[in-house]
């Protein structure tokens, strides 16, 4: 899949915020969604100009842009500040 192809971002519509097919739904909705525990379908239900393609686009979109480079700091970070065996995982 090509998320360029749905993911839109416009200067004066939410901010400027990564949105789906021109529509004010942003990809950061989509994900607050699934974070919170809804499903696919439950998305689509309550959101009907959705389709899986759109939420796999969100998916898509938020993964190309996360860095191995912005995360290892992160973990180094905690594991100087805690010594917790969780974080060594």
């Amino acid at each position: 899949m090509i998320y360029q192809k749905i993911i839109t971002i416009e200067s004066g519509k939410r901010g400027g915020k990564p949105c789906i097919r021109r529509m004010r739904i942003s990809v950061y909705d989509v994900l607050g969604w699934l974070a919170a525990g809804m499903s696919q379908a439950e998305i689509i239900d309550d959101f009907p100009e959705l389709t899986a393609e759109d939420i796999r686009a969100c998916l898509e979109f938020v993964a190309d842009r996360v860095s191995p480079i912005a995360i290892d700091p992160i973990l180094d970070l905690r594991r100087k500040y805690f010594s917790y065996s969780r974080f060594d995982r």
